[in-house]
């Protein structure tokens, strides 16, 4: 697989560099904030080391889900700004993607120059499923480029034009953010030192049955908390209440709980709950109380695991020398709600091995309740690929690179 280093000489090239910069924004007032940078920071080595290379560093990246076309509650101009500041320089910024002013601001750069082109999803041929549509894009964007660089790995799960498709069309290298995800991700499937263990939070059960179906087979433990545990209590006979309940995938889960017993794996449930009658929100103060998970109100609504169950988690993890952990035990944004989350952070911080937050909202979690970062083995830019890559499933971003197509 070729790196920056196979690209040769990047003095006076243009590169176009992939950054996953999908930060969480927040409008009040007029004023833009982004709540959390952690993924603006993870961009920011790899578009250093290429302008401080004398390459004209060209950042592609999208911010949303917006459809296709301008919609400036989209605009990637102030993550552009707080880029600027981290890395210590002024960053050009272009107001379209494929355009006049993208035509413009590339031209006008020096050598170790940073510019970021606006969101590259106001372009329907990012995105698109059609594969004519798709590389008529990645073409008008390999104009601007002289070498492209790979380094978002929360986007490489996604067959689009900025990700795959210009590949095809420039000498192409992986940049070291994703270099180092995929490293991490094979140490997790390959060969992992024991015990191995592995947390699983957040929603929704069927967001993640691959990542459990390939697990189980590797994992001496399995942990589930998060709303996706009443699913599970509920195929154990359990009432849930007012829980968040996927009714369609009670069976599923009753399937996963034989197979652990059949292949030896521990698979650990809460045995408490902290409840509320209501989903928290500005309305009322939260009113937590801790039941027995077999003993769930009808009118209460699980929204963390219960202390018995986060020391029980927390000790699960005691003796792991690898662990990878996806989805958030509770609703942590709410602090009555947050100690599930909270402990089982806290104990992977202490593991004698390697540690990985895989993404997303477990990484935002660690930052909202200010536990140290490098506390941890590794901390993944991307939740939705790295489960996909634990499913065992191909990521179009990082095959294209494999097959070395300009190497």
């Amino acid at each position: 697989m070729s790196d920056i280093a196979s690209l040769g000489d990047l003095r006076g090239k243009r590169v176009l560099v992939r950054s996953d910069l999908n930060v969480p924004l927040e409008q009040s007032g007029g004023t833009t904030t982004i709540t959390d940078d952690g993924r603006i920071r993870a961009s920011v080595p790899t578009i250093r080391q290429l302008a401080d290379a004398g390459a004209r560093v060209i950042v592609l990246a999208h911010l949303g889900r917006p459809k296709g076309a301008p919609d400036p509650a989209y605009t990637l101009e102030p993550v552009a700004r707080r880029l600027g500041e981290l890395l210590g320089k002024d960053v050009a910024f272009a107001t379209d993607t494929v355009g006049e002013s993208a035509s413009e601001t590339v031209a006008g750069l020096q050598d170790g120059d940073v510019a970021v082109l606006e969101n590259v999803r106001f372009n329907e041929g990012e995105t698109a499923k059609e594969d004519e549509i798709r590389s008529a894009f990645a073409s008008q964007l390999a104009q601007l480029g002289d070498a492209f660089v790979s380094d978002g790995f929360g986007v490489v799960h996604r067959k689009q034009a900025s990700v795959y498709d210009i590949a095809l069309r420039l000498p192409a290298a992986m940049g070291d953010l994703v270099s180092t995800e995929v490293d991490v991700l094979r140490r997790l499937t390959e060969e992992p030192q024991r015990p191995y263990v592995v947390v699983l939070g957040g929603s929704k059960v069927s967001d993640k049955l691959g990542v459990i179906d390939n697990l189980l087979q590797k994992a001496d433990k399995l942990l589930i908390g998060g709303g996706m545990v009443f699913t599970f209590l509920a195929a154990q006979g359990y009432e849930v209440g007012k829980s968040l309940l996927e009714e369609d995938q009670v069976e599923t889960c009753r399937a996963y709980l034989e197979q652990a017993k059949e292949r030896g794996v521990e698979l650990l449930l809460p045995t408490d709950v902290v409840v509320d009658t209501v989903f928290p929100s500005g309305d009322r103060e939260p009113q937590p109380s801790v039941v027995p998970a077999s003993e769930i109100p009808a009118d209460a609504i699980g929204l963390d695991i219960g202390p018995d169950s986060a020391a029980a988690f927390a000790d699960a993890l005691s003796d792991a020398r690898t662990v990878f952990w996806n989805g958030p035990m509770g609703v942590f944004e709410t602090e009555e709600f947050a100690a599930g989350t909270r402990a089982v952070a806290e104990a992977l911080t202490q593991v004698d091995g390697l540690s990985v937050v895989g993404g997303g909202d477990s990484a935002a979690a660690v930052r909202t309740l200010g536990i140290d970062e490098d506390a941890f083995g590794h901390i993944s830019t991307g939740g939705g690929a790295s489960l996909e890559y634990l499913e065992g499933k191909e990521l179009p971003g990082i095959a294209v690179l494999e097959r070395n197509i300009h190497g």
